[in-house]
């Protein structure tokens, strides 16, 4: 039994910010590439992600942009929101951990995406923690939000294992003294050697309905 630390983005649910761009482009296809460039990565994104940004701000900049179409606030916040797909075997992976771990959630990601999330995917309603870059102010590629980890749960870092799809955050993490699996599918995760000892491991949970 140890902790593990979940990310959510391409390892619990699919993400393409594609939709989005598409959506709000004023240009096509070649508007959608500018809008991902601006908003979906790079420094904008970060600083949204790690709380500098409010929903506001972040909303209003899209909006106030000559490349999106005009739209009422709501249906823009929307398009930012619906934008994720839940990852094949996710839930009856997931559901296995839990079965023998606890399931913390570790994220980068911002108060627009996570609410859709939460209200969306019952499954992210079953984890005891939620360790989120928004609230804490550190993205994963940072050894400080590992730190924080630590010394809000005072639980000594061999205790925990990361699964995230990046592999910064997976080195980031090492250097932090906690052990990570990069994750690239549920099969191969839940086969990795971190979990030889589990009943069943690598093996799906049938019956997991209640948790989409």
């Amino acid at each position: 039994m140890g902790i593990i630390l979940l990310d959510i983005g391409n390892v619990i649910v699919s993400v393409d910010f594609m939709l989005f761009c598409k959506a709000v482009s004023r240009n096509g296809d070649s508007g959608a590439m500018t809008i991902m460039g601006r908003y979906c990565e790079g420094d904008l994104k970060d600083r949204f992600d790690s709380g500098m940004l409010s929903q506001i701000e972040f909303l209003g900049m899209i909006a106030s942009d000559p490349l999106t179409v005009d739209m009422p606030m709501q249906e823009l916040r929307l398009a930012w929101q619906n934008i994720f797909t839940l990852q094949p075997g996710c839930i009856e992976a997931i559901t296995q951990l839990q079965s023998r771990h606890t399931v913390w959630i570790m994220s980068d990601t911002d108060p627009l995406h996570f609410a859709f999330l939460l209200n969306t995917f019952r499954v992210l309603r079953s984890m005891e923690r939620y360790f989120l870059s928004y609230e804490h102010g550190f993205l994963k590629r940072s050894t400080d939000s590992f730190r924080h980890v630590l010394d809000c749960s005072g639980i000594e870092a061999q205790e925990f294992i990361l699964i995230d799809d990046r592999p910064v955050n997976c080195a980031v993490s090492r250097s932090a003294g906690i052990d990570s699996i990069l994750f690239r599918n549920w099969p191969e995760t839940l086969a990795s050697p971190a979990f030889a000892g589990d009943p069943g491991s690598g093996h799906a949970v049938a019956d997991t309905e209640d948790m989409l």
